[in-house]
Formats: C-alpha cells, sequence, structure tokens
C-alpha cells in the first residue's frame, strides 16, 4: 500500500495576462519571491512523498516547461493530457495509471495555483486524511478553508457531525452537501452559521474507489479510462492516450462524484489559502508599501501612486509611474496591460476582441 501525490498543473490563468500566456501558464510565473506556484506546490508536499511518488498532470503544451520546472520528478511522472477534458477526466487518468501498479494506491490530488500558509497546517491535515482512507478505503476526504469573509466565487461545503480519528490530529467531518457559488447575502448566511468552508479543489481517496465511483456515476468514462489503464507503460501507451482521453466527457469531479457519493468526509484547514487567479490576489501575499502599492518588480520608481498593482517579471525593467489610484499595470516582453483595479474583469472580454483582430500571438 503506496501513497502517491497527484498535482494537477493544467490551468491557463488568462486573468494574470500578459504574463500568462497559451504556452505560459500561470502555475510557472515568477510571482513569489522568484518561485513559481508549482514549484512552491512540490516543496510543499515533500514532506510526505518521495519524489518517485510525485505524478504531475498538465497540458500537452506545458510539460517541458513542468519538466523544467521540477527537475527532480522523474521524466514518466509528468502525464500530458492530449485535450482538456476537467479534472473529472484528469483524476480519472491519473487513477487509472496509479491503480494499474497499486490496486491498494492512497492517492492524494493537490492544486498548482494555490498558496497555503502555513505549510505544517496543511501537511498535518494531509497526513490525517491518508491515515483516515487507509483505515476506512470506501470514504473520500476533501479539504475545508475556514472562511473569512462572504466569498461569492468560491463553492463551500456544508460540514455535518464530527468524529475522531486514530492517529489524526484533526477532526474529521461529515459533509452534508457541496453549494455552488452563492449570492452575497446566502454567502453572508453561511459565514454566520459556521457550518460552511470554502471548496478547496483538495482531495485523498482510494485510487480504485474513486474509479468505481466515476464509472457508477459517469458510465461512459468507463471503456476509454480502462483501454488507456490496459496499455500504459507499454508501447502504444502515447497512442492510446489520444485516442481514449478524448473521449472522455468535460465534467468536474464534483459534479461527476462528489455530490453524489457516500462517505464523504472532510478536514477543516484553518490557515492562510488563496486560489491565485488574478492580480488582485497579490494583495493577500504580498507586503505593499505604505500607499498600498503591491510591487513585483526588480526595479520601480512610484510618485504619488496610491492602492495599486504594478508587475513585471524582467529583472532589468524598470516600472516608473506617477499619481496611479487604484490600477493594474503588468508588463511582459511583447504586451502590457493597464487597467482600473475594478474593471479587471473584463479581462477575457480583451483577450477575446485582441483574438478577433489577429492578435493571437500576444495570447
Amino acid at each position: 500500500m503506496a501513497r502517491f501525490a497527484v498535482i494537477m498543473a493544467g490551468g491557463t490563468g488568462k486573468r494574470l495576462w500578459p504574463l500568462s500566456r497559451e504556452n505560459r501558464p500561470k502555475q510557472v510565473l515568477k510571482l513569489i519571491d522568484g518561485d513559481t506556484l508549482l514549484r512552491r506546490c512540490f516543496q510543499r508536499i515533500t514532506t510526505h512523498f518521495d519524489h518517485r511518488s510525485i505524478i504531475v498532470l498538465t497540458n500537452k503544451g506545458y510539460s517541458d516547461l513542468v519538466r523544467d520546472n521540477l527537475p527532480e520528478i522523474p521524466y514518466d511522472n509528468v502525464i500530458s493530457e492530449p485535450e482538456v477534458r476537467d479534472t473529472a477526466g484528469a483524476i480519472g487518468l491519473a487513477a487509472a495509471v496509479l491503480a494499474r501498479f497499486d490496486p491498494d494506491a492512497t492517492m492524494a490530488v493537490v492544486t498548482a495555483d494555490q498558496i497555503i500558509k502555513p505549510a505544517n497546517i496543511f501537511n498535518q491535515a494531509l497526513a490525517d486524511g491518508m491515515n483516515f482512507v487507509e483505515n476506512n478505503p470506501e470514504a473520500l476526504i476533501t479539504f475545508g478553508i475556514q472562511p473569512s469573509f462572504p466569498d461569492t466565487q468560491l463553492g463551500y461545503i456544508k460540514l455535518g457531525k464530527s468524529q475522531q480519528c486514530a492517529k489524526c490530529n484533526n477532526e474529521i467531518y461529515e459533509v452534508e452537501s457541496f453549494k455552488e457559488k452563492p449570492d452575497l447575502q446566502t454567502a453572508k448566511e453561511y459565514l454566520s452559521s459556521g457550518q460552511y468552508c470554502w471548496n478547496s479543489g483538495l482531495f485523498v481517496w482510494k485510487a480504485r474507489r474513486i474509479l468505481e465511483l466515476l464509472y457508477q456515476n459517469i458510465p461512459q468514462t468507463k471503456p476509454p479510462l480502462q483501454k488507456i489503464q490496459a496499455h500504459w507503460g507499454g508501447p502504444n501507451q502515447e497512442e492510446i492516450l489520444q485516442e481514449c482521453f478524448v473521449k472522455l466527457p468535460k465534467i468536474s469531479i464534483d459534479f461527476a462524484v462528489m455530490e453524489k457519493a457516500p462517505q464523504v468526509h472532510a478536514i477543516k484547514l484553518n490557515c492562510q489559502w488563496l486560489d491565485m487567479g488574478s492580480f488582485s490576489a497579490l494583495a493577500d501575499i504580498i507586503q505593499s508599501d505604505k500607499n498600498g502599492n503591491i510591487v513585483v518588480a526588480s526595479q520601480s520608481e512610484l510618485m504619488d501612486c496610491k492602492n495599486s498593482i504594478l508587475v513585471t517579471e524582467d529583472k532589468n525593467h524598470l516600472i516608473a509611474a506617477v499619481g496611479l489610484k487604484n490600477m493594474v499595470v503588468v508588463h511582459s516582453p511583447d504586451a502590457t496591460f493597464v487597467c482600473p483595479i475594478e474593471e479587471t474583469g473584463k479581462l477575457k472580454e480583451l483577450l477575446q476582441s485582441i483574438r478577433d483582430r489577429g492578435g493571437a500571438q500576444y495570447l
């Protein structure tokens, strides 16, 4: 009975354009003290997992970037998804591969674009989750984040009664239900009730168990995943992967399995947690200057600027500004993004406009 970690590293991060691109996803951007999100995630889980027991799932165009960022991981432990098939397909692929070589494998699923501090709280919860699943092999564990404000951009988990688990420091809660992104009033009610946590998208389960539930709830996943599993490690591995993976439906693991499965449990993570989805999120991880500016740049000169975000990865580039108020300025070698902070939600629309006008090379 072995333990494995699967790092989900397939997202593009359009809201971090122009630093993130179709060929350079957000998880390999060096925004945190010169480190990438992917590297931070890897370092966080090495407390529990040998390098040979860490698998990274990523899009086919990112494989070389991932391997360059994590040279410690064996070459074949980076698995390239031929097409985007959401989290159910990606997790199903990883589980099928692990179950082929170890039918009793315990599988932890983490994501490459999250910031979790302090790491020791997460690591204790991860250890507890694996201990619980190994003693309760039919169970699924998810991790709920203790909410700090009524967020309307995240899903929620409603917690039921708790129990103690041998060898676990954390309480294990029953999950009563999963809730989609709420409106503000509903989010406030969730927060005040004390029964709800943010849905982190982090999991622990037996590989064979998640496959059983996936096949049960989404039967069309069974033939392609079983064929991939049967040929994995053989001479036709990549050919079969290309043929079969595209047959998997596009659906999240929450919709496919978690919302319907029995024996779903949760562990609370009472720590700083951030899904690094936008430049505004930098305010939660980087110390602002005395005027509230967030600066990610080796060289900068600001005059009369307040509550603005200025970012470049270019160590030889100076960002200089006068009089900015509540603005985002992001520099890359071939594109610069300037926008009021409150208008950053229109970035997706902007990128579509750039594509429509023939600017695909900038995306």
